[in-house]
C-alpha cells in the first residue's frame, strides 16, 4: 500500500529563465517542474503548460487519478491579464503496477493550458497541488509565476506545448459514430454497443463525473456487438441512466474523447 507523507509546499515567483519558461523548481527528490508558455497568440488565445521532469519510475496522475492517486489541482486566480484557463490532459497510462487501477503519467510530461491573454502585461500565476509517487506518494505543492512574452521568440517551448496537445484526446471527427449507444446496466455497469473497429477496447476510460466511480476496461461479449464496463469495487452506482459519460480511448490515429447520454437498460 502506498504511504502518503507530509506535504511539500514550495513557492516560486521568479521571472522566466527564457522568454517562455520559469526556472526549474525541485518539488521532490529527482522531480522538478516549471511553467512554460508559447510565443504565439492568435485571436487572444495562447498556450502555456506545466512541465514536469520525473524519472521513468516516478509518476503523477491524470485528471481522474484512479483508486489510489492524488488528484492534480490548479488555481489560476492570482494571474493578471489572463482569463478562461482550460487544462488539457494528455492520454494517460492505465496503470495496475501497484495492484490498483490508476491513471498515471510516468517520466517527463507537459500538462498544457489554453488561456485567453492580453498581449501586454499578462502574467500567468499558477498554484498547483499534485501527487508525486515512486516507492512512496508525496502530495507536493508549488506556486509559479510567468510573464507572457509574445514579442520574444522561444520556439522550443511552443514545440513542447504543441507536442503535448497532440497527445490530448480530440473530439471524434471520423465518419460515423464511435459508439452506437451507451446503456446503464442493472448492476451499475455500462453497456456500450456498436463500437468503431478502430477503437482499442483496452484503452477505454469511462468518466461519469464522479472521480470515485471507476470502471474496469471493457469486456467484449462473444455473441453480440457489446462491450461491458463493470464498476470497480464499492464505487458501483446504480441508476446511471439519464446521466452523461465521457469515454476516452485510443485509435491508430491517436486519442479521442466523446460524451454520451446513458440510456436505460434494454431487455
Amino acid at each position: 500500500m502506498i504511504r502518503v507523507v507530509a506535504l511539500i509546499l514550495l513557492t516560486l515567483s521568479a521571472g522566466p529563465a527564457l522568454a517562455g519558461a520559469t526556472d526549474w523548481q525541485e518539488v521532490a527528490p529527482g522531480v522538478k517542474l516549471r511553467l512554460i508558455s508559447s510565443d504565439r497568440i492568435e485571436g487572444g488565445v495562447t498556450l502555456a503548460g506545466l512541465e514536469i521532469d520525473m524519472p521513468a519510475t516516478t509518476n503523477t496522475y491524470w485528471r481522474i487519478p484512479g483508486e489510489t492517486g492524488i488528484p492534480t489541482e490548479f488555481d489560476f486566480s492570482a494571474s493578471t491579464g489572463v482569463s478562461g484557463p482550460q487544462v488539457h490532459w494528455p492520454y494517460p497510462q492505465i496503470d495496475r503496477s501497484r495492484g490498483y487501477l490508476d491513471y498515471a503519467y510516468y517520466g517527463p510530461v507537459v500538462l498544457p493550458f489554453e488561456i485567453e491573454a492580453e498581449e501586454t502585461e499578462a502574467i500567468l500565476d499558477v498554484s498547483v497541488v499534485l501527487g508525486i509517487c515512486d516507492e512512496i506518494c508525496i502530495p507536493a505543492a508549488a506556486r509559479l509565476s510567468l510573464p507572457l512574452a509574445f514579442a520574444a521568440s522561444d520556439a522550443a517551448q511552443s514545440l513542447r506545448l504543441d507536442q503535448a496537445m497532440s497527445q490530448t484526446p480530440f473530439l471524434w471527427d471520423k465518419p460515423g459514430e464511435p459508439f452506437a449507444t451507451v446503456e446503464a446496466g442493472l448492476d451499475g455497469s455500462l453497456h456500450v454497443y456498436g463500437a468503431d473497429p478502430s477503437i482499442d477496447p483496452q484503452s477505454v476510460i469511462a468518466d461519469v463525473g464522479d472521480p470515485a466511480i471507476l470502471f474496469e476496461t471493457p469486456q467484449k461479449s462473444p455473441d453480440r456487438d457489446l462491450w461491458t464496463l463493470k464498476p470497480l469495487g464499492a464505487a458501483a452506482k446504480k441508476g446511471l441512466e439519464g446521466s452523461s459519460v465521457q469515454l476516452t480511448f485510443l485509435t491508430p490515429d491517436g486519442p479521442y474523447a466523446v460524451t454520451r447520454d446513458v440510456a436505460p437498460s434494454q431487455p
